[in-house]
């Protein structure tokens, strides 16, 4: 393992660390309430008691956050393709993008419950609502980045619109296909816990509204940690992805 490798790895770790040391003093200091601010210590047992709640939650959040990612990639992919490739469809969608991106998404859960009732349907709506935008916005900015010349060749060469969006717009714009990805599989859990905020009896949210409704903090706050791990944990295969993909990826210096 390289010292830059060992820097990635300790310096996080180190981090995570001196903030939690902190957290336990300020609390035992100022004696702090439980129910207002656990230590860590009591997280670490409310995780431990808990831990098969936590799970099975967790297993229910991950596919809900899984599922909705990959309908918004699947319907992301192509409109940006088109918004890309088409100035009247641009103005014509892109109003429409900027007005439902802008719309609170709390706000659209109720109806949307309404819509769809409180099984599965409702949450990976919700999850594709909050990761579509990214991905069709950055995919769109990387396909219209293509260079000119590649396609001015495509075309000379009489290729089809189908083989000039496979063979050279897709691999010009991974990077930023890859990096509106990060950031819509990051938004795909806020977008599964409103969904089991509003209306659902399983879930990670649920199981967070039911920890607060008995004022029993340290389970909230693990379940906190559960969201932000499972969050972690899908930025960091989409990563992997792209680190896989790396050989093949222009060098355009995208996160």
């Amino acid at each position: 393992m390289s010292k830059l490798n060992l820097r990635g790895i300790a310096y996080p770790a180190l981090g995570v660390v001196l903030f939690v040391a902190l957290w336990q003093a300020y609390v035992e200091i100022f004696h702090v309430a439980p129910v207002i601010l656990p230590t860590p210590v009591q997280i670490a047992q409310a995780f431990a008691d808990n831990r098969h709640a936590l799970l099975s939650q967790g297993w229910v959040t991950l596919q809900e956050c899984v599922y909705g990612f990959g309908l918004a990639f699947a319907a992301g992919v192509p409109i940006a393709f088109i918004i890309a490739n088409s100035p009247i469809l641009s103005q014509m969608l892109y109003p429409l993008l900027i007005a439902m991106q802008s719309v609170p998404k709390v706000a659209m859960a109720p109806i949307i419950l309404v819509w769809l009732g409180t099984g599965i349907a409702s949450k990976l709506a919700l999850v594709w609502l909050v990761a579509f935008f990214p991905i069709v916005v950055d995919t769109a900015t990387g396909l219209r980045i293509t260079q000119t010349s590649l396609l001015e060749l495509a075309i000379s060469l009489r290729a089809t619109r189908m083989q000039i969006f496979t063979k050279i717009q897709i691999p010009a714009a991974l990077p930023h296909i890859l990096s509106g990805a990060k950031i819509a599989v990051t938004l795909a859990v806020i977008g599964a816990v409103i969904g089991e905020f509003v209306g659902s009896s399983e879930g990670l949210g649920n199981l967070l509204l039911a920890a607060n409704s008995q004022l029993n903090t340290p389970l909230a706050f693990a379940a906190l940690i559960s969201l932000a791990v499972l969050g972690l944990g899908l930025y960091a295969v989409v990563a992997a992805i792209e680190a896989a993909l790396s050989p093949w990826l222009p060098h355009t210096g995208t996160a």
